[in-house]
């Protein structure tokens, strides 16, 4: 038996014989080095693609042709019309960190070109069997290099038109570890047309061709239209709901293209982001789209966007990642608040009402987005409508302007008072901060508070006059004429829009009223939600809600909001713990805020199969027009769909 002290004395025994036998230091081959440089920067076929089509647009190429076969693994070819590479610099093209876009250090932080480090050509000649022709312009011939694993031959002469072109075959043909990993032929293809998709798009000014085992994948035009190019790779229906963006920001200047609300994906791949024509990925500004995106879009939809951002160079570090997409910015706050005050400006003055399809709506997934029986209902209405039904149930028609004006008046009124009636005295309340609120709330004009008179509204520039007719039906939907044609109203949705509105003005202005309790109400919760809700009572204090700890995990409400008078305390609270338990993490005062007035409006809103009044249908639909951004409801849905006069037209087979 080998006693502890044995044992402890033969590892200390092995332990220095290892160290001697440890090899000494050592400078790494050129070919180790050029591989270990392939793993970093060459990934897949993309990856060469993306790195070769770089050079041919930094060498001033006009036109890039690429050719591949098997996905790439077999044959990568790029074929550009740009200033060509000397004979004499063939050499100099595959060798490690040789260059023509740098020369002193000072350049890597004004750098003006895609590509600057010197590896791709070493790396991807490494792992391939490569091969270099090149021509300049004013050369009378041309002149090419052959590279098979790292080994370069002698450079011959050539013919060929003025351009260079580029063939990589036989990718990792010498790491078998490495292309084991490559996936199918259709993947790596899908990966090639993405890389050649954002290269695409960040130059529209060049002719591109993408060719497929010799099948023609792309054949994009230059243009200086970038929604053309966008309508070729993604089809015109996206690009007809696009909307131009444009701002300036000292010498930042951010220009292109945004997606209205209704086209949306459940994932984020289509943002393209470009960075003086080069395509990155920042979290910054992906969250500044998704914060203007916020209340326009359903939980788990993301925007689509193609946004070009130019600013001076020596502004970004580009030299953060080999592979070139991170960049860090000089002032990223600057960045993201130019981008956020951006798209918050455009949609704010831009009608984002939905416009139906009346042929058979669906959805941006091309997925249906309503029920057929709903739409053959809908429809069934539509036309009663037209035949004059809508005329018939609307007594209001009849009225004169002035009469119908002086109407309104108490009808407005009775939607503000509609299921938020306000009874107690109010409670003196510190303003919340504006930082705490959604960016909306810092963006947005002032809007007067709900109470004031209708002449102090501020309406939107893109509202036209509130249509004077409207209906209920099957006590949830509003139709109403417009100047378009139709509008189809969700009650519950208009009115949850408005009254988010009205009391995210009341918290600004620290005017929420507040309900006393004579009696404080004791709530029975888990330990977790009890402790959550005395972790944020401060916060929950500035919405209203006033709550003590009766010992254990009972809480103790002395007052809610008065907007929310016919819930009881027990529903009141436990709304309020829901949003704060389903986020998973401690969230933001901001964020917690919003998810609070989201939750306050949609209980306080009519619901779904309330009836309501000709005078409160009239003053529903009449505040339409009178709030933000009442296209969309909090959580993202839309208030109302469009049919216009010729959708209809059509349908009665008018036109």
């Amino acid at each position: 038996m080998v006693s502890g002290g044995d044992r402890v004395a033969s590892d200390a025994a092995n332990f220095l014989i290892s160290c001697d036998l440890m090899p000494s230091i050592r400078l790494l081959p050129p070919s180790v080095v050029n591989k270990i440089a392939a793993g970093e920067v060459i990934e897949r076929p993309a990856s060469v693609l993306k790195e070769l089509v770089e050079n041919a647009l930094d060498a001033g190429a006009r036109r890039v042709d690429v050719t591949v076969e098997q996905g790439g693994v077999d044959l990568v070819r790029v074929v550009d019309d740009g200033g060509g590479i000397a004979p004499d610099e063939l050499p100099l093209a595959v060798a490690t960190h040789a260059t023509s876009k740098l020369e002193t250090a000072d350049d890597l932080f004004r750098v003006r070109t895609l590509g600057f480090r010197g590896e791709a050509l070493a790396s991807i000649a490494e792992v391939s069997r490569f091969s270099l022709r090149s021509r300049q312009p004013d050369r009378p011939a041309g002149a090419l290099l052959e590279v098979v694993g790292g080994q370069a031959g002698p450079v011959e002469p050539c013919g060929g038109p003025p351009g260079t072109c580029v063939e990589v075959r036989n990718l990792f043909f010498n790491t078998p570890v490495r292309r084991k990993f490559l996936r199918s032929t259709q993947t790596e293809m899908g990966h090639i047309s993405e890389s050649l998709t954002r290269l695409a798009l960040a130059r529209s000014d060049v002719h591109f061709t993408l060719r497929h085992n010799e099948r023609l994948i792309y054949d994009l035009p230059a243009s200086n239209d970038l929604l053309a190019r966008v309508a070729l790779f993604f089809g015109r229906e996206l690009a007809d709901d696009l909307l131009a963006v444009e701002s300036c920001d000292g010498p930042n200047r951010l220009v292109g293209w945004v997606a209205r609300p209704s086209q949306s994906r459940a994932h984020p791949r289509m943002q393209y982001l470009f960075l003086n024509g080069r395509h990155i990925r920042d979290r910054a500004l992906q969250h500044a789209l998704g914060e203007a995106y916020r209340g326009l879009l359903l939980t788990g939809r993301y925007p689509i966007c193609f946004l070009n951002l130019e600013m001076p160079p020596d502004e970004v570090d580009v030299n953060v990642h080999p592979t070139k997409l991170e960049v860090r910015f000089q002032d990223g706050g600057r960045i993201y608040s130019q981008l956020l005050g951006t798209l918050r400006t455009k949609f704010l003055s831009t009608d984002l009402t939905h416009r139906l399809d009346p042929a058979g709506a669906a959805g941006s997934d091309g997925a249906s987005e309503h029920d057929p029986e709903h739409a053959a209902k809908l429809r069934s209405e539509l036309v009663d409508w037209a035949k004059g039904q809508l005329a018939a149930r609307t007594p209001a028609s009849a009225v004169s302007e002035p009469e119908a004006a002086t109407a309104v008046a108490p009808a407005r009124q009775a939607v503000l008072d509609l299921g938020v009636r306000l009874p107690g005295r109010p409670l003196e309340l510190n303003p919340v901060p504006r930082e705490w609120l959604p960016p909306a709330a810092e963006s947005r004009p002032e809007v007067a508070p709900s109470n004031s008179p209708p002449s102090a509204f501020r309406v939107p520039p893109s509202a036209s006059v509130a249509p004077v007719r409207a209906l209920q039906i099957h006590d949830r939907y509003l139709v109403a004429e417009s100047d378009e044609g139709v509008l189809v109203i969700d009650q519950h949705a208009l009115h949850e829009r408005i009254l988010y509105e009205q009391f995210r003005e009341r918290v600004l202005s620290g005017a929420l009223e507040s309900q006393n309790l004579l009696i404080p109400e004791a709530v029975d919760l888990s330990a977790a939600d009890a402790s959550l809700l005395m972790e944020h009572r401060e916060t929950l204090a500035k919405l209203g809600v006033q709550i003590e700890s009766l010992g254990g995990s009972t809480i103790l409400v002395s007052s809610y909001p008065a907007m929310l008078a016919k819930l009881s305390p027990v529903e009141i609270v436990r709304a309020v713990v829901e949003p704060l338990a389903a986020a998973g993490r401690t969230p933001e005062r901001r964020d917690m805020i919003d998810e609070l007035l989201h939750m306050m409006s949609c209980k306080a809103a009519i619901k779904a199969g309330d009836r309501l009044t000709d005078e409160e249908v009239t003053a529903l639909v009449e505040q339409r027009h009178l709030a933000q951004d009442t296209h969309h409801c909090p959580h993202g849905r839309p208030t109302a769909l469009v049919f216009t006069r010729d959708d209809l037209d059509r349908q009665f087979k008018r036109i």
